[in-house]
């Protein structure tokens, strides 16, 4: 576009808002001269005097009200919230019933005109007492205050019948690249459809998450990523369909979405590996939330399936984030990948005066006395694995079926039962005796 046109084009929108701007002024003159008549001030004072009422009761009932909801220990909390709103907002509640009440009987003995101020002042009253009312029910402070201030304006300004002069102002106030024009009322419009379908698509989300989570019938793995491919067509689709509810012209994202593509290549390898390894885990089932796995140093139980890492829970309290890809190309021991049995090993010996077929059953029984070891499906078995130079060497091999409990614990509560058996039934746990001679001393001397 040629500088000359661009200026043409900045002088006909400077001009446009002149034009706006008088008219909407003259408009306020005219209201603002309307309201030096006497019956028109004699509403605002009226509503004026109706709000320090109730300002005054507010302040009379508002601690009273607080005491009975401190009494109200067992009600639910539904209940409780609803009382603290209405708390909050008491003064607002009370001069609305004061002002359209007086309404009301103005209606009924005098002529409407004397009582239209105070209708218009009743309406916005209410109009906004159910916004602030409604809005609580957004838990982000941001997005509710956000939410809150733009309906108040909207519906001011729809009551007060300003609507067609605040578009044409805002639909004013505008920008042109080449075939495209982007005004306020544009941005305007599309943040308020763009709320309104990613609320939509949230609630949507929500909803169906926690249905699919509590089926049973599906995997966990299955879940997350069903979950997670839901969550993307569900956002992905409200952002396409608000841009288009606009009349945004979507064909300039294809060059973006190449721009994207290139540095994806580039400079997001690592994630974009993630992000593929994670849909991979979530396909082929190898983890899933609740197994416990080992991963070099690190041995937990699985908290959650991320889109970029996974999150394993230690025995210690630690949340490692692991990324998606290190489990698809490293050595991952998964404890509880086909069932959730694990075979623990513990070693130990005895003196070779004890005689093996009794250590063998003792062994055994000490095991069982253990909780967390199987007793019935998979038993305990003790074997001689060698003759080591100070004792008979023997493995004792027993089966849990909760590693999330952890491993160490359940090996040293073995371990404590060894030890209480024989030691009531005399049996010796030798350890290496040597016998140390000094050189140069005989060996008569060094035996004295």
């Amino acid at each position: 576009m040629e500088p000359e046109e661009v200026d043409a084009q900045a002088e006909d929108v400077t001009e446009e808002l002149l034009d706006t701007g008088q008219e909407l002024w003259m408009q306020i003159g005219t209201f603002a001269e309307s309201l030096l008549r006497p019956w028109n001030a004699y509403q605002i004072g009226i509503a004026v005097a109706l709000f320090l009422l109730a300002h005054l009761l507010n302040r009379f009932l508002a601690p009273s009200l607080h005491e009975w909801m401190r009494s109200r220990e067992g009600w639910p909390k539904w209940r409780i919230r609803f009382l603290v709103v209405v708390h909050q907002r008491l003064r607002a509640i009370i001069f609305v019933t004061l002002i359209w009440a007086v309404v009301f009987v103005m209606r009924e003995v005098t002529w409407p005109s004397r009582s239209y101020i105070l209708s218009v002042i009743a309406t916005l009253a209410f109009v906004w007492l159910a916004i602030a009312l409604l809005s609580r029910l957004i838990r982000n402070k941001f997005l509710r205050s956000l939410i809150r201030y733009g309906l108040w304006i909207f519906a001011t300004l729809q009551i007060l019948e300003l609507t067609d002069t605040a578009t044409t102002i805002l639909d004013s106030a505008a920008v042109t690249f080449g075939e495209t024009r982007i005004s306020l009322l544009l941005i305007i419009n599309a943040v308020v459809m763009l709320g309104i379908l990613f609320f939509g698509a949230r609630f949507i989300s929500t909803t169906t998450s926690e249905r699919i989570r509590s089926n049973e019938e599906i995997s966990p793995s299955m879940r997350v990523l069903v979950v997670k491919a839901l969550q993307v067509l569900l956002y992905g689709a409200a952002f396409f369909i608000g841009m288009r509810a606009v009349g945004f012209d979507l064909t300039g994202l294809a060059v973006l979405s190449g721009a994207i593509g290139v540095g994806l290549g580039f400079g997001l390898q690592k994630v974009v590996s993630n992000l593929v390894s994670g849909v991979i885990i979530l396909l082929d089932k190898s983890i899933k939330p609740g197994d416990v796995i080992s991963l070099g140093d690190t041995f937990g139980w699985i908290n959650s399936l991320g889109a970029r890492y996974v999150s394993v829970v230690t025995r210690d309290g630690k949340e490692y984030l692991i990324p998606n890809e290190d489990l698809i190309t490293g050595q991952v021991v998964n404890w509880s990948h086909s069932n959730e049995f694990v075979r623990l090993d513990i070693y130990f010996g005895t003196a070779y005066g004890d005689d093996p077929h009794k250590v063998r059953a003792i062994a055994i029984e000490a095991a069982m006395s253990v909780n967390r070891v199987l007793k019935d499906y998979r038993k305990p078995v003790c074997h001689i694995v060698g003759f080591g130079d100070s004792s008979v060497d023997y493995i004792l091999r027993f089966w849990i079926k909760d590693p999330t409990g952890g491993l160490t614990n359940v090996r040293g509560a073995v371990y404590l039962a060894l030890w209480d058996a024989f030691q009531a039934e005399n049996i010796s746990i030798p350890f290496p005796q040597r016998e140390i001679r000094m050189l140069g001393e005989e060996p008569a001397k060094a035996l004295d």
